[in-house]
């Protein structure tokens, strides 16, 4: 059974037998008990449950009660994505689309690539831990969006101020201080000295005080003498005051989510065979216990690699052939917690350090190049722990098993890239003509269209 999933339209179905013959097409129904229970009685009444194939594209998250629903009456479901049933379609019928074709190509699909159909047993976005890293994720680049667009409105009232918050803001003092409304020169100036290092002192546990006071009386001094009266000084400390809110909103909301998964993580991975891996802190191992889902239902290690989009792709014919960059086929998110987490364990584990310094030294890699082969095998080794129940052991490479300590001492020895070498791997010089070149400080008034990217190591 093929289905096309609308979100706010009538779904289609199809259905087609283990030859390929369509038996029915163009059944519309909507995501409702009823409607769902006069389209299984369609089937014939000597077709059993397990002999069920239904096939459909992840459309957002309409298919995830669908799927639920099939699988309790006993059916197998398929998730095929979009690219996928969009070459299909276009080999079927280049210049035609509608709901019934497409359903009718997914019904189908079962006999034209039976090896590339893997049924779906998780529920999706539909898991509390799928969807808690995510928020997170989201969460840390909306909070990383408002503290770039505060630093930039700073930037108009001087430079000092900068300085004088101590260039970070993601320190909950200085935007506890900006969110009060004290970004205005004359506010300061009437709070005095001694207001101004009561407030640091309770809001700071006592770390800041009478020196932070003077340099923001010197800022906001200097401020008034650069502007004078030109800068509407209370409207522009309104507009930083209410992103210094959100940031200590969006804080708030972080600390909890984090507590979310603190909860769930310690369900899922009682004995922490995921964190016992080097690099793998809270987070990172509830992104990957998250997004991977049931770790038995992959068929291989090679099916976890492929999952996460790190392995190479290939293009070969005849008797030449080339890999080239990652696929990038699977999840996202996952691949940038495993890139985060290889950065660290390269660092904490002699075998992936001496991996990291050969594709440094002698192959001539990018750091991020050589980030991605060692995130691979930490994901390989990663899976197969899981799937045995095993905790990450640390071995030389001769295969003696170290402590942490005796670890990072045989990298730091042993496989120490060359400053040099090191300096010119992670430089990447791209040409930029005179349109792109913008501060990436700027505040946008356009929405973003960028993806969050996975912080480069140090």
């Amino acid at each position: 059974m093929g289905i096309d999933i609308a979100v706010r339209a009538p779904h289609q179905a199809s259905l087609a037998d283990e030859r390929g013959t369509v038996l029915w097409s163009g059944h519309r129904f909507r995501t409702r008990g009823e409607d769902l229970d006069r389209l299984w009685a369609r089937l014939s009444s000597d077709v059993t449950p397990d002999e069920v194939t239904v096939v459909m594209e992840p459309t957002r998250n309409a298919w995830v009660p669908l799927a639920a629903w099939f699988r309790r009456q006993g059916a197998t479901v398929v998730l095929v994505s979009a690219e996928r049933s969009a070459d299909l379609r276009a080999y079927y019928a280049k210049h035609t689309k509608s709901d019934r074709l497409d359903s009718i190509l997914l019904a189908r699909l079962p006999l034209l690539h039976p090896e590339g159909l893997y049924p779906e047993r998780g529920a999706g976005p539909g898991d509390p831990l799928r969807r808690a890293t995510k928020l997170h994720s989201t969460l840390v680049q909306r909070r990383t969006a408002s503290l770039a667009r505060l630093d930039a409105l700073l930037e108009i009232l001087g430079p000092d101020w900068h300085a004088a918050l101590s260039g970070d803001l993601a320190n909950k003092t200085p935007r506890r201080f900006l969110a009060a409304g004290y970004a205005d020169p004359h506010t300061i100036r009437r709070l005095g000295r001694s207001r101004l290092t009561r407030f640091f002192y309770r809001h700071s546990r006592g770390s800041w005080g009478e020196p932070e006071a003077d340099k923001i009386l010197a800022a906001a001094a200097a401020t008034a003498q650069l502007w004078g009266e030109e800068l509407a000084f209370s409207e522009l400390a309104d507009d930083i005051a209410v992103e210094a809110r959100l940031a200590l909103a969006i804080t708030d909301e972080i600390k909890d989510v984090d507590e979310r998964i603190t909860v769930l993580v310690a369900e899922r991975d009682p004995e922490g065979i995921i964190t016992s891996a080097p690099g793998i802190g809270a987070v990172t191992g509830a992104v990957i216990l998250g997004r991977l889902g049931n770790i038995n239902r992959f068929s291989s290690l090679a099916a976890v690699r492929g999952f996460s989009g790190l392995v190479p792709s290939l293009d070969a014919s005849g008797l030449s052939g080339s890999h080239g960059g990652p696929t990038k086929r699977g999840d996202a998110l996952l691949r940038e917690a495993l890139f985060m987490a290889a950065s660290q364990a390269r660092r904490n584990d002699p075998t992936l350090a001496a991996k990291y310094h050969r594709l440094m030294v002698e192959a001539g890699k990018h750091h991020n190049s050589a980030l991605c082969h060692i995130a691979t095998t930490l994901l390989t080794r990663i899976a197969s722990c899981w799937k045995n129940n095993t905790p990450y052991q640390l071995r030389d490479v001769d295969g003696t098993p170290v402590t942490r300590a005796q670890a990072r001492a045989i990298v730091a020895e042993r496989y120490t890239v060359p400053e040099d070498i090191r300096r010119s791997r992670k430089t990447t010089v791209v040409g930029t003509g005179q349109r792109t070149k913008k501060s990436p400080r700027a505040p946008s008034t356009d929405p973003s269209n960028t993806h969050a990217k996975p912080h480069r190591a140090a």
